[in-house]
């Protein structure tokens, strides 16, 4: 890992322990083994460093596709979930602090959030593909399930550890839990069979 690299993996961490007021160079600067000489070699300023950390953070923000054909809803959607559920976990210390610090530090929280909004219109995009393809209910409003289906998963990832008892249990199971309620919501098909599948249940 190169310096700015290292001084970015520390700025991360500082940041989300700390907020942006707390998170002072001289922080950053021993959590990298790095001085703040090299710092400001390298960025110039805080505000530039924090500029430079969002922005790293939302290009390396996994938005998992979704099949342009879809096959099977219930485990193209679990398995989807599943990952993003997992990046949120990962970062919930660093949406936090970014979420906190929203009035203050608007930019900061957008960013934040652009991996979540983009995954949402993956999501709505999905879900019209299934009824477009007689796989959903026609007459189901898409962008309720979908705002349902994103407040759900983002207060699981960042609210699970200081509400226990109010998300679903155990938490391995709850991105397929959460899918079991919005396919029936979209009003999903059971996933067709192949059809010598089909016909050895039927005993042919």
């Amino acid at each position: 890992m190169d310096i700015r690299d290292r001084i970015l993996d520390a700025a991360k961490r500082v940041y989300a322990q700390h907020g942006f007021r707390g998170a002072t160079t001289r922080l950053i600067a021993i959590e990298a083994d790095v001085n703040e000489v090299t710092l400001f070699r390298t960025f110039g300023s805080k505000a530039a460093l924090f500029e430079a950390l969002m922005t790293a953070h939302n290009a390396q923000t996994p938005v998992p596709p979704l099949p342009q054909e879809p096959v099977d809803p219930v485990l193209e959607l679990t398995e989807w979930v599943r990952r993003v559920l997992t990046h949120l976990r990962e970062n919930r210390a660093l949406i936090r602090t970014s979420v906190g610090e929203a009035e203050e530090r608007p930019g900061a929280a957008m960013t934040m959030c652009e991996g979540p909004t983009c995954a949402g219109g993956i999501l709505s995009d999905y879900m019209r593909r299934l009824q477009t393809r007689g796989m959903a209910a026609a007459d189901v409003d898409v962008e309720t399930v979908r705002a349902m289906l994103l407040s759900s998963m983002f207060g699981d990832a960042i609210c699970r550890d200081m509400m226990s008892g109010v998300f679903p249990e155990p938490e391995s199971e709850a991105a397929s839990m959460y899918v079991e309620i919005v396919v029936r919501a979209l009003g999903v098909k059971p996933a067709a069979r192949p059809l010598n599948v089909a016909r050895s249940a039927a005993g042919d």
